[in-house]
């Protein structure tokens, strides 16, 4: 845990500190956004947003909108997928020379799940992932986790995505990697929780999600 007040990084960033954070209540991005030093602020609202929702958004713009850039992104309140999706695309938006941060506190924990696994996603752009205590104190920083796999098993992953297999047998045709390789791989990705081998073979959520 480090303190609000203390600066995340001593390095000088040569382009703009980005924050993308999901919204409910505004205190929490504001102390997000005064503890980093935010440049560009991307919010992530719901598509059904309530007036809670709106009130906040309203505020957040009415104080930050005249000294930074303030953004939004709509997502829907419960597509943990969809929200992993959008988000891994907007943070492939930002200019390489960007620091990207991420604050999964406010929000729904379907968004902000969805917001930490679009960050993990694209793990090598973004700086830190980070969540406020309750107490409003401190910001507990998140371990910024890849998912690592290896190029033949996002073939495999890749190819069950695409519908065409759906047996193993078929799968070890169509794949242009040896068999015993293949199923390491199938063996693996089912262990990790990737793969659902019940009724043939097909992606799990998991799995979708390590392929945004």
């Amino acid at each position: 845990m480090e303190n609000l007040l203390t600066s995340p990084d001593d390095q000088r960033c040569m382009g703009k500190k980005v924050l993308i954070a999901s919204l409910y209540s505004a205190d929490p991005v504001i102390l997000a956004v005064t503890r980093l030093g935010a440049e560009r602020l991307i919010l992530l609202v719901d598509d059904d947003a309530n007036k809670e929702q709106e009130k906040s958004l309203k505020l957040i713009q009415d104080s930050l909108g005249r000294v930074i850039d303030v953004k939004t992104v709509k997502v829907g309140t419960y597509d943990v997928l969809g929200t992993a999706r959008k988000v891994a695309e907007v943070i492939m938006m930002q200019p390489s020379e960007d620091w990207i941060y991420v604050n999964v506190t406010g929000g729904r924990k379907t968004k902000a799940l969805g917001l930490l696994y679009g960050a993990y996603a694209r793990a090598e752009r973004v700086r830190k992932i980070a969540y406020n205590a309750d107490d409003k104190k401190t910001v507990v920083y998140l371990p910024k986790m890849g998912y690592n796999l290896k190029d033949s098993e996002k073939t495999v992953l890749d190819a069950v995505a695409s519908g065409r297999y759906t047996t193993l047998a078929a799968l070890a045709e169509g794949v242009d990697i040896s068999r015993a390789m293949l199923y390491r791989n199938v063996k693996e990705l089912e262990a990790n929780g990737y793969l659902d081998m019940t009724d043939g073979i097909r992606l799990t959520m998991a799995g979708e999600l390590v392929r945004v």
